[in-house]
């Protein structure tokens, strides 16, 4: 698989951009802030329907537009496929698949199959919970496009069970016992939609788990042995685990724990169970890597769960491309070498970088320089080199 064109409109700095891609690797060289990273942002949202930056669409529209365009043309064993997402500011999104318009967005998810490795990655060892959520809801969504369904159902369920406990605080002091029966039609909505999360979260745990421990023995040989697990929200799920989970037996726990904590719920205003508050456990040792691990072994768990997400999707049968955006600065040589040597068998891999030293050593690329137009406002040009 390999991304043939690649074009921007009113894309965070990009007033208009148009590139043709090629198989192989290419390098995108320019000064910081000239736009680079935009290029694969833009790649991975067309992967993902979400930014490795942010969290809202709102600062991918570039200043003074109302909307912005990503258009990608994918070349998968042969097979063209055009994908158009347009990324409103206020109101819905849109996309295309060959040009005909899609019901919803997340009929395009699947198309383009990506892995992303950016130096935002070492949050997923040092951030918050949420950062390690959204990296196997990603992967789980690019192996299963049905994921990203099952994603949407169940943020909107937590957002409106959530509205409905702030406003019952103290309803069970009142007696309104008809909305308190709303709150039980809202439990069984979000056990329904939450085990199906659950499930398919842990059963990729499952399966990442031996290739995030080969990965990071191939990183960093001489550290403690990584590990994976799986840490739910639910007394009836051990902590750590890397079993699969059953879908029947997660939404009667589900049930059964928000039924235990619902007046903790009805105290606070919140939703305290659910796959919303579950948690990706990394592990060196018998220690957890947050807050114990060093510099060094940060960055080679985070690289571990990159690499090891390619390898499952190589597996799948389609070949992803390798996003790499400014990712050889922050490694050193030994890193570096394993994530070029993983590269090198990659149908096509897109890379940026600050200046032409950050690339390793050896590697045959196309470049492709960006350079800012002086007196052009938000457009930019691209070199290639012969």
């Amino acid at each position: 698989m390999y991304v043939r064109h690649l074009g921007l409109r009113d894309f965070r700095s990009w007033a208009h951009a148009d590139l043709e891609l090629l198989p192989g690797r290419t390098v995108f060289v320019g000064r910081n802030g000239f736009g680079k990273t935009n290029l694969v942002e833009a790649l991975w949202y067309s992967s993902t329907l979400g930014s490795h930056r942010v969290g809202t669409d709102a600062p991918l529209i570039r200043a003074g537009a109302d909307r912005a365009v990503i258009s990608t043309i994918v070349v998968n064993e042969g097979r063209e496929l055009a994908v158009d997402l347009e990324v409103a500011a206020g109101r819905a999104n849109k996309g295309r698949l060959n040009r005909s318009p899609v019901r919803s967005t997340r009929e395009v998810v699947g198309v383009l199959r990506a892995v992303l490795f950016a130096p935002e990655d070492l949050a997923l060892v040092r951030g918050d919970p949420a950062d390690r959520r959204r990296y196997l809801d990603d992967l789980a969504t690019v192996r299963r496009p049905a994921i990203a369904g099952v994603r949407a159902d169940y943020d909107k369920v937590l957002r409106q069970r959530t509205a409905l406990l702030k406003s019952l605080s103290g309803a069970r002091f009142r007696g309104d016992q008809a909305a308190l029966d709303t709150l039980d039609v809202w439990d069984g909505r979000l056990a329904e939609h939450g085990a199906e999360l659950m499930a398919a979260r842990m059963n990729l745990v499952n399966q990442l788990a031996p290739e995030v421990e080969k990965a990071y023995q191939l990183l960093a040989p001489e550290s403690r042995a990584a590990s994976i697990g799986y840490r739910a929200s639910i007394d009836a799920i051990a902590p750590g685990t890397t079993e699969g989970g059953d879908r029947d037996f997660l939404e009667t726990a589900l049930l059964a724990a928000l039924a235990a904590r619902r007046d903790a719920e009805l105290e606070r205003g919140v939703c305290l169970v659910g796959p919303h508050r579950d948690d990706l456990e990394l592990r060196l040792g018998d220690q957890p890597a947050k807050g114990f691990a060093s510099h060094g072994e940060s960055w080679s768990m985070a690289v571990a769960l990159r690499l090891a997400s390619y390898e499952l999707l190589r597996g799948d049968g389609s070949e992803p491309v390798l996003l790499l955006d400014d990712v050889f600065a922050e490694l050193d040589n030994r890193r570096r070498q394993a994530l070029a040597a993983v590269a090198q068998s990659a149908e096509q891999v897109l890379v940026t970088a600050a200046v032409p030293e950050d690339i390793p050593e050896g590697w045959d690329a196309r470049r492709v320089h960006i350079d800012l137009r002086d007196g052009d406002s938000g457009r930019i040009s691209v070199v290639v080199d012969p």
